[in-house]
C-alpha cells in the first residue's frame, strides 16, 4: 500500500464520482482530473485509472477500483502536466469567497508534514531485501476461510495544497485511524475512515455497486483470493507487474515499485507470495536503502525506497531494523518542486501511514480484540 496514495482538469463526472467526498464534488471544474477518486477520499487506484485514460482513449485498462484505496500522491509526466490547468501534490481544499470553509473530510487540518530526508544508498539493497524476505516467509500468515474477513487497521496523514480565497498554501490532514474489512473473494467489505466516510459508522464496500457492477480483482485492487493465484516466481511476477501496469505512473520502474508497495500496505499477501514480492522488488532499477525512516506511528525503521525522478518524491517502505517486519510507508519530497505556485520543499511528507493491526476475523466490523 495500496493510497494514496491527486490531479484534475475540466471533465464531466462519471459514475465513479459517487465515491468522492462532498468537497470533491464542489471543486471548481479546473481541478477535475487527477484528483478524481483520490481527492480527500484518498483513492490511489482510481487516480491510476484516470492517468491511463488520459494517455489514450483506446488503451486497455483493468476494471475500476472496487475499494477506497490508500492515497499515494504522485506528479504526472511533464507532457501531461502541461495539458492541465492545475497539478497538485495530494489534494485541494477550497474555501468560499465569503471565508466559509468547505470541509474536504472528517479530519482536521494543520501545517505541512515535514521530516529529515535521510541518507539513501544502493549499498546493501540485496542483503536487506533478502532479510526482509526471510522474515516475511517465517511470519504468521493464517489461512483465510470463506466467511472470514481480512482486517487491516492503520493510521495515516497527508500533506496537500489548501486554497482559501484563491490563495494557496500547504496544509496537512491530521493523523487518523483507518479500518477496513474485506472478504477473501473481495465481494464484501466495510471501511471506517473519517477522511472518506460521511459518518463515524463507516460505509459498505460490498459488491455489486450501485450500478450493479462487480469488477474483477486485479493488481491495482486485489482480493486475497486473487493474491493466492499470483505466481511466486520473482521474475515472472515482476514481468506480470510491468505488463499489467504499462502506461501507468511516471515510469515503468516507478510504477512497478509502487504496485508492490501497495500490495504490502493494504492487503494480506499469502506467506508464499511475500518473498516473491521482495525478490521482485530487488530487480527493479533504482531501489535504495534509507538508513532511518519514521512511519506514521512514530516508529523508526530502515526503508526500501525509490526516487521518482519526475516528481522528486521518494516512496519508502519502512521495516523494523531488527525483526524486518513491515511497519508502514511514506512519500517524501526529496527534490524541491513548485506546484500551483507553491514550493514543495525537500523534507515535505506528502503521505505517511503505519499498519497497526493486520488479522483475520470471523465477522464484518469485528476487530481482533473482540474476537478474543
Amino acid at each position: 500500500m495500496n493510497a494514496n496514495t491527486s490531479r484534475q482538469h475540466p471533465a464531466e463526472w462519471d459514475q465513479d464520482a459517487q465515491l468522492l467526498s462532498q468537497t470533491a464534488r464542489d471543486l471548481p471544474t479546473g481541478r477535475h482530473q487527477f484528483h478524481k477518486e483520490r481527492l480527500m477520499a484518498q483513492i490511489h487506484e482510481q487516480a491510476q485509472q484516470v492517468q491511463r485514460e488520459e494517455r489514450t482513449a483506446t488503451a486497455t485498462a483493468p476494471p475500476k477500483a472496487r475499494r477506497f484505496r490508500l492515497p499515494r500522491p504522485a506528479i504526472t509526466l511533464p507532457a501531461m502536466a502541461a495539458a492541465l490547468s492545475a497539478v497538485v501534490i495530494a489534494g485541494v481544499v477550497t474555501v468560499g469567497g465569503d471565508g466559509s470553509g468547505i470541509r474536504d473530510s472528517g479530519v482536521a487540518t494543520g501545517p505541512a508534514l515535514t521530516t529529515d530526508v535521510g541518507t539513501a544508498s544502493t549499498k546493501g539493497v540485496p542483503q536487506l531485501l533478502d532479510q526482509i524476505s526471510l522474515a516475511a516467509a517465517e511470519g504468521d500468515h493464517p489461512t483465510v476461510k470463506p466467511g472470514q474477513y481480512i482486517y487491516i487497521e492503520s493510521v495515516l496523514a497527508d500533506t496537500f495544497v489548501k486554497t482559501v480565497n484563491d490563495k494557496s498554501s500547504l496544509a496537512s490532514h491530521e493523523l487518523h485511524r483507518r479500518q477496513i474489512w474485506e472478504s477473501p473473494d473481495g465481494v464484501k467489505g466495510w471501511l471506517i475512515d473519517p477522511a472518506v466516510n460521511d459518518g463515524p459508522e463507516g460505509e459498505t464496500l460490498s459488491l455489486p455497486d450501485e450500478q450493479g457492477n462487480t469488477p474483477k480483482a486485479h493488481l491495482g485492487s486485489p482480493s486475497f483470493d486473487y493474491l493466492t493465484k499470483l505466481t511466486t516466481d520473482p521474475d515472472a511476477l515482476l514481468a506480470k507487474i510491468y505488463k499489467e501496469t504499462k502506461g501507468q505512473g511516471n515510469t515503468p520502474d516507478q510504477q512497478a515499485f509502487t504496485t508492490i508497495g501497495d500490495l504490502l500496505a493494504e492487503s494480506y499477501p499469502p506467506a508464499e507470495l511475500y518473498p516473491a514480492l521482495f525478490e521482485a522488488a530487488a530487480k527493479i532499477p533504482g531501489v535504495v536503502v534509507v538508513d532511518d525512516a519514521v512511519d506514521a506511528a512514530g516508529r523508526h525503521g530502515v526503508a526500501v525506497a525509490r526516487l521518482d525522478e519526475t516528481s522528486g518524491q521518494r516512496e519508502e517502505w519502512i521495516f523494523d531494523k531488527k525483526t524486518h517486519v513491515y511497519l508502514g510507508a511514506r512519500n517524501v519530497q526529496v527534490e524541491p518542486i513548485k506546484e500551483e505556485g507553491i514550493l514543495i520543499k525537500s523534507g515535505t511528507v506528502n503521505f505517511t501511514m503505519a499498519v497497526k493491526n493486520r488479522a483475520v476475523v470471523d465477522g464484518m466490523k469485528q476487530t481482533p480484540s473482540q474476537a478474543g
